[in-house]
């Protein structure tokens, strides 16, 4: 999976991923009171407002970028019926031809990750019939169990032609209470370089070319660690949160690429999908033309990045 997605970042000069983290307060007006309309003041109304608005963005944005990472907290608190506009989510970025990140961060003990991996990357087989559950093509995952608890997503990884990225570096400003913790029968090094060799080893164990189907997530907002840990997994894919709303900045993400320009896929969530609400955009789009922003915002991530990796 991980060469089909440094394939789709190179032919579309894109290393950016669209994070659709729908909230009520950037779901335009529009929508949500057509929703409302229809089936009252409901999880359903929610839910149906939130597919229009992400099926808006998708369609503005498709043909620029190669991958989406919907997060399933933020379909999850509006229900079974959020979960659903989740997977339909899902289905339509499928039917646009871009990877699906699923950021799920899943992780625990061996059987129950193992159902978490197949929930979202396998399959189920029920009599004679498989069936994919979500059917995301990667998926984050929480390493705090240890190799009992990625194992079996790097098994259906190996099985599937699927990839996940794991938790290394986030880019929260708590993540040093315990990522940056320096670990002393290890030389004392903190415990997120510990992390990053056992992507390197579980990595080992599933490449696709030159990169491994086992990425790493650091976030934005420590271009220092992100230069160390890029060293320490030399064929990891970096999946970079943080860009942009929460202070990333481009001119801090070389690092975090190899020399041939890929090795790094860069988020943006809020700075995507609630562009029309933020200045420049607010100046030339209302919230009817939400997804016109999104496109131009994507247009300026995009130029943003790459004049970092000349």
């Amino acid at each position: 999976m991980i060469s089909k997605l440094m394939e789709k970042i190179a032919d579309r000069k894109a290393p950016v991923v669209v994070g659709l983290d729908p909230n009520l307060k950037f779901i335009s007006a529009h929508l949500l009171k057509k929703a409302v309309s229809e089936k009252g003041e409901t999880l359903e109304a929610a839910a149906e407002a939130i597919l229009a608005f992400n099926k808006a963005i998708i369609d503005a944005t498709y043909d620029l970028i190669p991958a989406v990472k919907p997060q399933i907290a933020m379909y999850e608190q509006f229900g079974i019926p959020g979960i659903i506009a989740y997977k339909e989510t899902v289905d339509y970025c499928h039917e646009k031809g871009l990877i699906v990140i699923g950021d799920v961060k899943r992780g625990d003990i061996g059987s129950t990750s193992e159902a978490y991996a197949t929930a979202h990357l396998g399959e189920v087989k029920i009599g004679d019939k498989s069936i994919r559950p979500f059917d995301e093509d990667m998926a984050t995952v929480n390493p705090y169990l240890g190799t009992d608890g990625v194992k079996p997503f790097v098994d259906v990884c190996n099985k599937w032609d699927k990839g996940i990225f794991v938790l290394v570096k986030t880019s929260n400003p708590s993540s040093g209470e315990f990522q940056d913790q320096l670990i002393e029968n290890s030389g004392s090094r903190p415990l997120y370089e510990l992390v990053a060799d056992k992507v390197r080893e579980w990595g080992e164990a599933s490449m696709d070319g030159a990169y491994s189907n086992v990425g790493a997530v650091v976030g934005a907002t420590y271009p220092e660690q992100g230069e160390r840990v890029r060293k320490l997994m030399p064929n990891a894919c970096i999946l970079v949160p943080g860009y942009g709303a929460q202070g990333g900045k481009a001119s801090d993400l070389k690092a975090f690429f190899n020399k041939d320009g890929l090795g790094a896929i860069v988020n943006s969530s809020r700075g995507i999908i609630a562009a029309y609400t933020k200045e420049p955009y607010s100046e030339r789009f209302d919230g009817e033309h939400f997804a016109d922003a999104s496109r131009e915002a994507v247009r300026d991530m995009i130029e943003d990045i790459n004049s970092c990796l000349i």
